[in-house]
């Protein structure tokens, strides 16, 4: 990048680094389930149910990455039947408080965005070069 400076205590290892992290808390599916579970515990099929529009095999896999990086725990209850719950971690929390301006704009600007979109869509389109 023309005009970047680069940051001496950052290694060579750690911009992509970053950009992993960046890829998996940045995912749409991961910052609903961190909202969702700002509210409390949640079971699957509560956290399916209240996230419109995900697949529950997207949900397995979201959840599983999430834990794996330490944002969540789940905890297994043996009872019959099991009783499987996901929980933010200390470190989910904080995400979840860095997330919520991003999140709180997302919903502010929900009509501007559809009304742009509309506009846009409307308009005769010129062909890019």
């Amino acid at each position: 990048m023309a005009g970047a400076t680069a940051d001496p205590a950052q290694g060579p290892d750690e911009g992509c680094r970053t950009r992993e992290v960046l890829d998996i808390v940045g995912d749409k599916w991961s910052l609903l389930v961190v909202r969702h579970l700002s509210e409390g515990p949640r079971r699957f099929s509560e956290l399916k149910r209240e996230i419109d529009g995900i697949s529950q095999r997207m949900l397995t896999v979201t959840l599983r990455a999430l834990e794996r990086d330490g944002i969540l725990t789940r905890t297994v209850r043996n009872i019959m039947p099991a009783h499987v719950s996901y929980e933010l971690t200390p470190m989910g929390a904080s995400l979840r408080a860095a997330t919520l301006p991003l999140l709180e704009w997302s919903i502010t600007h929900l009509a501007h965005i559809d009304a742009a979109r509309g506009e846009y869509d409307t308009r005769p389109q010129t062909p890019t070069p």
